[in-house]
């Protein structure tokens, strides 16, 4: 019998239909970008077309064809976004730089994806100058600013508004292949190299319509979006696709996140949803508390990154009467997979079973597959019990690494290993226990560090926690609590022990507290274990040290 196809357009999906729908069907919902000296600019949907076909023929004026790398190294503003799709819809692959990254590495990345236009906020300019002697491949530097703001270099550069300038805002979009590249962006790097995640178009648009489900971000042109989570980090948890997939107000906060700085523009700009991570949300909750104010347009946060403490959901949630999503998700899942949402079950249940789902990683995003495997790669049950390596498989996973760095990275069924430890319950509400990197293994027994931290976090004399593991003669490896004390606070190493008392395993406890002035914090705003271990290389338990 033959096959009987059905009949429906075949339309490539491509990510200018995303803002060509904005544009035309949601002109006039405004986007407010304020830069790094504070100062507010307003603009709408139709206006960011307009600029982004601008800026594709700037580009394409260049010689920037289809396939080529155009980076960006700058914070949430307008400008960016329009060099964003300017760069995507015409074909070109647009490559986001972290700029919280040492100068070596950004020179590394820039050098490995074969940069050829920087677009720069003038805030990272110092940077700019040192890259161009390690990255040959970038020819052109543009600064995403007006002319009177831009700076003085000893390099030729222009202004983004003066580059633009000259250009009809009427290039062709599209016509290309959805399997096209489209996007560009490097693992954090935390062991070897950063690797390059390469998004096509179709993976970035099936993205967007999964974080458009009423179970993950559920977001509506009735929203008002503040975008705190950089577009340098993995596509902005995509919702710089979604919002304007909705037509939702977009407010984008530059490089000022301290708390009064956020807490002042979810109330002006009338904010009803926001996503950051945990550190972020941890000193907006500080300024609430030393001020006394309170939000009166905020509906719910998304939280990722790293796990939220309890402490801090139920602080949302209690006293600011704000609802906390946690998503889960990593560089290269596009990156949004699970999410916290409750079931229908799950509400049935008292308050406090509420939060603690609320704890956990969630429940998978429509589309994409999950499975739990020991070492050998034999499947473990979804039990809520049984922890096992966890790995993703689906249409927004990445199949490999640009260049072929990391070799084969899917198994024989197709699925990558997110070198996460995990559970899943009966429920299907999963639940990360460690990465697999920094798993404390005492006696031949895991020990989660990320349950440690989340319990010690909510001391009120700390500010961070951090659990590692340190050699051990008999049990190979104890866990230690290292805490970064909360504003004004002495934590006291008998006080976080008998709070852990009860709470955890005995055997869990660990077997020191160490009190550090400051955690290190990586590039995305996570604790940097590989640099913390560094700083405690010469560290032995008090049993051993004498």
């Amino acid at each position: 019998m033959s096959e009987l196809f059905g009949l429906m357009q075949d339309v490539p999906l491509t990510v200018d239909r995303i803002l060509d729908h904005a544009g035309t069907w949601h002109g006039t919902r405004e986007i407010v970008s304020r830069d790094a000296h504070g100062a507010v600019e307003r603009t709408d949907y139709a206006g960011l077309h307009r600029t982004a076909k601008q800026v594709s023929a700037a580009l394409a004026a260049a010689g920037i064809a289809r396939g080529d790398r155009v980076a960006t190294m700058a914070w949430n503003g307008a400008r960016h976004l329009a060099a964003w799709y300017g760069a995507t819809n015409m074909g070109a692959v647009l490559h986001t730089l972290n700029p919280r990254l040492f100068p070596e590495q950004i020179a590394y990345i820039a050098s490995h994806a074969g940069d050829r236009l920087l677009l720069v906020d003038p805030a990272c300019a110092p940077l700019v100058g040192p890259l161009l002697k390690e990255a040959p491949s970038i020819e052109r530097v543009i600064f995403l600013c007006a002319a009177d703001q831009l700076p003085a270099t000893d390099y030729p550069a222009v202004a983004f508004d003066d580059w633009i300038a000259p250009h009809a805002p009427e290039f062709a979009w599209g016509g290309f292949d959805e399997r096209l590249a489209c996007g560009l962006c490097y693992t954090s790097g935390t062991t070897g190299n950063p690797k390059g995640v390469l998004y096509s178009h179709r993976s970035n648009y099936l993205h967007t319509l999964m974080t458009l489900q009423k179970d993950t971000l559920s977001l509506s042109q009735r929203d008002s979006i503040l975008l705190v989570v950089p577009m340098y980090h993995a596509n902005a948890w995509g919702v710089v696709y979604s919002a304007p997939a909705v037509g939702a107000k977009l407010v984008l906060p530059g490089m000022k996140m301290d708390g009064q700085s956020i807490f002042d523009q979810i109330e002006q700009e009338g904010v009803t949803f926001s996503a950051a991570v945990p550190t972020v949300w941890q000193g907006l909750l500080q300024h609430l508390r030393a001020t006394g104010q309170k939000f009166s347009t905020l509906e719910r946060v998304v939280i990722g990154g790293s796990a939220p403490p309890e402490a801090l959901i139920r602080a949302f949630q209690d006293d600011y009467n704000v609802e906390v999503i946690q998503g889960w998700g990593m560089t290269e899942t596009s990156p949004l997979a699970t999410l916290s949402t409750a079931t229908a079950q799950v509400l049935e249940q008292p308050y406090d079973e509420q939060v603690r789902r609320k704890g956990m990683q969630g429940r998978l995003v429509c589309g994409l597959e999950l499975k739990l495997t020991d070492d050998d790669g034999n499947r473990l049950p979804h039990d809520g019990k049984t922890a096992g390596r966890l790995k993703i498989k689906g249409p927004t996973i990445t199949s490999g690494y640009f260049g072929g760095e990391g070799g084969d990275v899917l198994d024989e069924e197709g699925f990558f290993d997110t070198g996460d430890v995990s559970t899943i319950d009966a429920s299907g509400y999963m639940q990360i226990t460690d990465r697999a990197k920094d798993i404390v293994k005492s006696g031949g027994e895991w020990i989660s560090s990320i349950e440690i931290e989340n319990i010690a976090v909510a001391h009120d004399d700390v500010a961070i926690a951090a659990v590692i593991g340190v050699h051990h003669p008999k049990w190979d490896e104890r866990p230690i609590l290292l805490v970064q004390p909360a504003p004004g606070a002495t934590p006291s190493r008998d006080a976080l022990l008998a709070f852990l008392d009860g709470k955890i395993a005995k055997w869990w406890m660990p077997d020191d507290v160490v009190v550090l002035e400051t955690i290190p914090l990586g590039a995305t705003g996570k604790i940097d274990k590989k640099l913390l271990r560094q700083q405690m290389a010469d560290y032995r338990l008090p049993e051993l040290a004498a």
